[in-house]
């Protein structure tokens, strides 16, 4: 038990029927497994299948079930690879970020890591429509703030902030080694109140699917991340640069918030300078604890 008297039940969700035996109902499942690191699944297809796709299949057995809803967090690598280099190349062109929203065509390469949270996707709709089961779809971006540990693969912003407060190495990988890779940034703070939102007022998001990030005003590269760290710790890092671009590695994602402002009137409000600041103060709080982990 925590302190808020929540059970904490260890079950292996990329299991067939894990959830058999769970006596425990709930009115709303949260469905956030998933192998959070991308790369793992040019190597681990199967770890990725069993914690991305079997698990969201074993949730679904036991919300229909119990006749649960569930809102499930999904990933912005449901889109195409090809696709974010298009927004890249207009971006570039016109000096104004290019969103992604929820009409885009899926259709071409994701990663075997997208592939398995945009079949998630279309399972969730498939329950839907055959067994009535009620859902919010959540696609997310990038997620970052006070109580991720940042290491290499899960926690690209935690993972910069860490190593300029301890001086370690960082590189600027892939695209020439350039640092011109952008992401929206969406703090964890945001996000929770948006599902809050989302639990106490299910019928208005219900059946739907949102993207959810920091959006254009959150977005940044790894350059002006980098600078934000400096100008934080006060640590000025040498940046090495890797040359090789990995195939599943994009160069842009920015998330439009268009539709899920139709809906509430949920807008990020932290801003990337109070969000990495509020990291920073996390971490040098929690050096000893965090330390373990690398």
């Amino acid at each position: 038990m925590f302190k808020k008297k929540i059970p904490n039940k260890n079950i292996d969700l990329g299991k067939f029927n894990s959830l058999d035996n769970l006596k425990f109902k709930a009115d709303i499942i949260i469905d956030c497994s998933a192998e959070p690191a991308v790369e793992i699944s040019r190597k681990k297809i199967n770890k990725v299948i069993k914690s991305n796709l079997l698990s969201t299949f074993n949730i679904l057995e036991k919300a229909e079930k119990d006749k649960s809803k569930i809102i499930f967090i999904s990933s912005s690598r449901v889109y195409p690879i090809k696709r974010s280099y298009e927004k890249f190349k207009t971006f570039k062109r016109f000096k104004k970020h290019q969103t992604f929203n929820e009409n885009l065509n899926l259709n071409g390469q994701k990663t075997i890591y997208g592939f398995t949270k945009f079949a998630s996707e279309n399972l969730i709709e498939e329950y839907n429509y055959s067994k009535n089961l009620n859902y919010i779809i959540n696609r997310c971006g990038l997620i970052s703030g006070p109580g991720q540990y940042g290491k290499v693969e899960q926690g690209l912003i935690s993972l910069w902030m860490w190593n300029h407060m301890n001086k370690r190495k960082l590189s600027y990988i892939g695209y020439k080694g350039t640092g011109d890779q952008i992401r929206d940034v969406l703090f964890i703070d945001d996000f929770c109140r948006l599902v809050l939102k989302q639990t106490q007022n299910f019928n208005r998001f219900r059946n739907n699917l949102f993207c959810i990030g920091g959006g254009a005003k959150n977005a940044i590269n790894l350059k002006r991340l980098t600078f934000m760290c400096e100008k934080i710790t006060g640590n000025k890092l040498k940046i090495s640069k890797k040359v090789k671009t990995s195939i599943y590695d994009i160069p842009y994602y920015v998330t439009s918030l268009n539709k899920i402002n139709r809906y509430s009137n949920w807008t990020p409000k932290i801003s990337l300078e109070k969000g990495l600041n509020e990291i920073y103060k996390w971490m040098k709080l929690n050096q000893n604890r965090i330390r373990n982990f690398f």
